[in-house]
């Protein structure tokens, strides 16, 4: 069975730093390369502190190369 994916990945623009006290923009940074996916995390861009991160699963292509 096929499944219909309306989106193929998310991307903050904009997350709430601890440090700024408000709502920033962020950077996604790639953090490392897992056996099962990507580790990617987020940079305030006003004071650089870490404010999230997120996991990506390899995509089928991507598991070959491993």
């Amino acid at each position: 069975m096929r499944e219909n994916h309306q989106y193929k990945d998310f991307q903050a623009t904009r997350l709430y730093c601890n440090n700024c006290g408000s709502s920033m923009p962020v950077k996604e940074r790639l953090l490392l390369i897992l056996p099962d996916g990507y580790l990617y995390e987020y940079i305030c861009t006003g004071c650089g502190k870490a404010v999230g991160d997120k996991r990506v699963s390899l995509s089928r292509e991507d598991k070959i190369l491993f």
